[in-house]
């Protein structure tokens, strides 16, 4: 159970999946969308992401090809979750709003 929680917790992981969810994205564009996050924070996260088969990277072309991100059928079982949380944390933002 821990480790299924550790592929999906912390800070970012589950709003990648979420951007994810909508299409498959470049590096650039998911850094547009969560500019909150460092370059080197969303490239570790995405790695870890790929590790437990929950996100897949795929080379566009020749090299230096640019990279588009991309849920694995793995990953989108994890929408529902990451939905009940989306929508709970709307209902409670005023909580954790600075």
């Amino acid at each position: 159970m821990t480790a299924a929680l550790a592929a999906i917790g912390g800070k970012w992981k589950l709003i990648i999946i979420y951007w994810l969810a909508g299409s498959p994205m470049h590096l650039a564009a998911l850094r547009r969308e969560m500019p909150s996050i460092s370059q080197k924070v969303l490239t570790e996260q995405l790695r870890e992401l790929i590790d437990d088969g929950i996100v897949r990277r795929d080379k566009t072309g020749e090299v230096p090809a640019p990279v588009i991100y991309s849920l694995t059928d793995y990953g989108h079982s994890i929408l529902p979750i990451a939905e009940t949380v989306r929508t709970w944390g709307r209902g409670h933002i005023e909580r954790f709003a600075d």
